[in-house]
Protein backbone atom coordinates (compact mmCIF):
# COMPACT_ATOMS: atom_id res chain seq x y z
CA UNK A 1 0.00 0.00 0.00
CA UNK A 2 1.87 3.30 -1.26
CA UNK A 3 1.36 5.37 1.97
CA UNK A 4 2.34 9.16 2.05
CA UNK A 5 6.12 9.17 3.97
CA UNK A 6 6.08 9.99 7.88
CA UNK A 7 7.16 13.20 8.78
CA UNK A 8 6.41 16.58 10.55
CA UNK A 9 2.76 17.72 9.32
CA UNK A 10 2.67 20.99 8.03
CA UNK A 11 -0.53 21.25 6.63
CA UNK A 12 -3.15 20.16 9.08
CA UNK A 13 -5.89 18.09 7.91
CA UNK A 14 -9.23 19.76 8.22
CA UNK A 15 -12.81 18.97 8.10
CA UNK A 16 -14.67 21.03 4.98
CA UNK A 17 -17.61 22.77 6.11
CA UNK A 18 -18.82 23.03 2.32
CA UNK A 19 -20.17 19.63 0.93
CA UNK A 20 -18.42 18.31 -2.20
CA UNK A 21 -21.15 16.77 -3.68
CA UNK A 22 -24.65 17.50 -4.07
CA UNK A 23 -27.76 16.31 -3.35
CA UNK A 24 -27.78 14.98 -6.76
CA UNK A 25 -24.64 13.69 -7.12
CA UNK A 26 -25.25 11.78 -3.44
CA UNK A 27 -28.43 10.29 -4.45
CA UNK A 28 -26.70 8.49 -8.07
CA UNK A 29 -23.77 7.66 -5.82
CA UNK A 30 -26.38 5.90 -3.51
CA UNK A 31 -28.12 4.63 -6.17
CA UNK A 32 -25.19 3.42 -7.71
CA UNK A 33 -24.24 1.01 -5.12
CA UNK A 34 -27.78 -0.07 -4.43
CA UNK A 35 -27.81 -1.32 -8.88
CA UNK A 36 -24.31 -2.71 -8.05
CA UNK A 37 -25.03 -4.84 -5.22
CA UNK A 38 -28.58 -5.97 -7.29
CA UNK A 39 -26.45 -6.80 -10.05
CA UNK A 40 -24.31 -8.63 -8.76
CA UNK A 41 -27.12 -10.79 -6.77
CA UNK A 42 -28.45 -11.67 -10.57
CA UNK A 43 -25.13 -12.35 -11.84
CA UNK A 44 -25.02 -9.33 -14.49
CA UNK A 45 -22.30 -6.64 -15.35
CA UNK A 46 -22.88 -3.50 -13.97
CA UNK A 47 -20.87 -0.25 -15.45
CA UNK A 48 -22.40 2.65 -14.24
CA UNK A 49 -22.04 6.42 -16.08
CA UNK A 50 -21.22 9.29 -14.28
CA UNK A 51 -23.68 12.26 -14.38
CA UNK A 52 -21.09 14.87 -13.65
CA UNK A 53 -17.47 15.51 -14.04
CA UNK A 54 -16.83 15.37 -10.57
CA UNK A 55 -18.05 12.04 -10.06
CA UNK A 56 -15.16 10.79 -12.61
CA UNK A 57 -12.56 12.05 -10.62
CA UNK A 58 -10.58 8.97 -8.46
CA UNK A 59 -11.95 9.02 -4.99
CA UNK A 60 -11.06 6.75 -1.79
CA UNK A 61 -14.33 5.87 -0.85
CA UNK A 62 -15.94 3.11 1.81
CA UNK A 63 -20.03 1.82 1.94
CA UNK A 64 -21.48 0.97 4.43
CA UNK A 65 -24.22 -1.21 4.99
CA UNK A 66 -26.89 -2.05 7.65
CA UNK A 67 -29.94 -3.89 8.23
CA UNK A 68 -32.27 -3.16 10.78
CA UNK A 69 -29.81 -0.63 11.99
CA UNK A 70 -26.99 -3.15 12.52
CA UNK A 71 -23.63 -3.06 10.59
CA UNK A 72 -23.89 -5.54 7.90
CA UNK A 73 -20.62 -4.84 5.64
CA UNK A 74 -18.76 -2.23 5.59
CA UNK A 75 -15.71 -2.10 2.61
CA UNK A 76 -14.13 0.63 0.64
CA UNK A 77 -10.47 1.71 -1.23
CA UNK A 78 -7.94 4.39 0.97
CA UNK A 79 -6.49 5.09 -1.78
CA UNK A 80 -7.70 6.75 -4.79
CA UNK A 81 -7.40 5.00 -7.98
CA UNK A 82 -10.31 4.83 -9.88
CA UNK A 83 -13.42 7.36 -10.64
CA UNK A 84 -15.66 7.89 -7.54
CA UNK A 85 -18.98 6.35 -9.21
CA UNK A 86 -17.06 3.37 -10.34
CA UNK A 87 -15.07 3.11 -7.17
CA UNK A 88 -18.90 2.95 -5.03
CA UNK A 89 -20.45 0.07 -7.34
CA UNK A 90 -16.64 -2.18 -6.65
CA UNK A 91 -17.00 -1.17 -2.80
CA UNK A 92 -20.78 -1.67 -2.21
CA UNK A 93 -20.33 -5.40 -4.06
CA UNK A 94 -17.34 -5.53 -1.79
CA UNK A 95 -19.43 -5.03 1.30
CA UNK A 96 -22.14 -7.24 0.39
CA UNK A 97 -20.19 -10.24 -0.51
CA UNK A 98 -17.12 -9.79 0.53
CA UNK A 99 -16.78 -8.88 3.95
CA UNK A 100 -15.02 -10.94 6.08
CA UNK A 101 -16.58 -10.63 8.94
CA UNK A 102 -20.43 -11.44 7.51
CA UNK A 103 -21.71 -14.36 4.87
CA UNK A 104 -22.68 -12.83 1.94
CA UNK A 105 -25.82 -11.12 1.49
CA UNK A 106 -29.09 -12.96 0.78
CA UNK A 107 -31.21 -12.10 -2.23
CA UNK A 108 -34.35 -11.48 0.27
CA UNK A 109 -31.29 -9.14 2.43
CA UNK A 110 -31.44 -6.73 -0.28
CA UNK A 111 -34.69 -4.92 0.37
CA UNK A 112 -33.48 -4.01 3.90
CA UNK A 113 -30.35 -2.25 2.98
CA UNK A 114 -29.81 0.81 4.49
CA UNK A 115 -26.65 2.20 2.59
CA UNK A 116 -24.02 4.80 3.42
CA UNK A 117 -21.08 6.09 1.62
CA UNK A 118 -18.05 8.16 2.69
CA UNK A 119 -16.05 9.51 0.23
CA UNK A 120 -12.47 10.38 2.07
CA UNK A 121 -10.01 13.41 1.42
CA UNK A 122 -6.28 12.00 1.10
CA UNK A 123 -4.54 10.80 3.74
CA UNK A 124 -1.56 12.20 5.35
CA UNK A 125 0.55 11.26 8.15
CA UNK A 126 -0.92 12.54 11.76
CA UNK A 127 0.22 13.58 15.58
CA UNK A 128 -1.76 12.04 18.10
CA UNK A 129 -2.23 14.99 19.99
CA UNK A 130 -4.12 16.62 16.32
CA UNK A 131 -6.58 13.84 16.34
CA UNK A 132 -10.09 15.37 16.60
CA UNK A 133 -12.72 12.69 17.06
CA UNK A 134 -15.46 13.00 14.69
CA UNK A 135 -13.75 14.56 12.29
CA UNK A 136 -10.88 12.23 11.52
CA UNK A 137 -10.54 9.03 10.97
CA UNK A 138 -7.68 6.79 11.50
CA UNK A 139 -5.04 4.44 10.41
CA UNK A 140 -2.85 2.71 12.34
CA UNK A 141 0.25 0.81 10.52
CA UNK A 142 2.77 -1.37 12.37
CA UNK A 143 4.85 -4.47 11.76
CA UNK A 144 2.69 -5.39 8.73
CA UNK A 145 -0.77 -4.92 10.27
CA UNK A 146 -2.93 -2.13 9.66
CA UNK A 147 -6.20 -0.92 11.00
CA UNK A 148 -8.36 1.76 9.73
CA UNK A 149 -11.63 3.45 11.57
CA UNK A 150 -13.40 6.07 9.94
CA UNK A 151 -14.39 9.18 11.11
CA UNK A 152 -18.29 8.28 12.14
CA UNK A 153 -16.81 5.74 14.56
CA UNK A 154 -15.42 7.60 17.04
CA UNK A 155 -18.42 8.97 17.48
CA UNK A 156 -21.01 6.40 17.15
CA UNK A 157 -19.39 5.21 20.27
CA UNK A 158 -18.45 8.19 22.28
CA UNK A 159 -14.65 7.76 22.04
CA UNK A 160 -12.04 10.06 23.10
CA UNK A 161 -9.06 10.92 20.80
CA UNK A 162 -6.94 7.87 23.02
CA UNK A 163 -9.84 5.26 23.04
CA UNK A 164 -10.05 6.00 18.88
CA UNK A 165 -6.03 5.66 18.45
CA UNK A 166 -6.29 2.13 21.12
CA UNK A 167 -9.54 1.14 18.72
CA UNK A 168 -8.05 1.55 15.74
CA UNK A 169 -4.69 -0.16 16.71
CA UNK A 170 -6.87 -3.56 18.09
CA UNK A 171 -9.04 -3.12 14.48
CA UNK A 172 -5.26 -3.76 13.02
CA UNK A 173 -5.09 -7.02 15.48
CA UNK A 174 -1.81 -4.84 17.39
CA UNK A 175 -2.09 -3.83 21.28
CA UNK A 176 -3.96 -1.23 22.09
CA UNK A 177 -1.15 0.71 23.40
CA UNK A 178 0.97 0.25 19.62
CA UNK A 179 0.17 3.69 18.51
CA UNK A 180 2.62 4.94 21.39
CA UNK A 181 5.37 2.79 19.89
CA UNK A 182 8.20 4.43 18.07
CA UNK A 183 7.91 2.47 14.56
CA UNK A 184 3.98 2.53 14.88
CA UNK A 185 2.53 5.07 11.55
CA UNK A 186 -0.65 7.01 12.19
CA UNK A 187 -2.37 8.46 9.06
CA UNK A 188 -5.15 10.52 9.24
CA UNK A 189 -7.90 11.54 6.95
CA UNK A 190 -11.64 12.72 6.71
CA UNK A 191 -14.95 12.12 5.27
CA UNK A 192 -18.07 13.30 3.54
CA UNK A 193 -20.88 11.07 4.74
CA UNK A 194 -24.12 10.46 3.28
CA UNK A 195 -26.24 7.60 2.98
CA UNK A 196 -30.05 6.71 3.17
Amino acid sequence: MPYPPVHEITDRITDSATPAYSSEERSFLIDVARRAIEAALEKREYHPEAITPNLNEPRAVFVTLHIGGQLRGCVGQIIATEPLAQAVAHSAVSAAFGDPRFAPLAAQEFSLLQIEISVLSPIKPIRPRDVVPGVHGLIVASGGRRGLLLPQVATEFGWGAETFLEQTCRKAGLPSDAWKDQGAEIYGFTAEKFGE
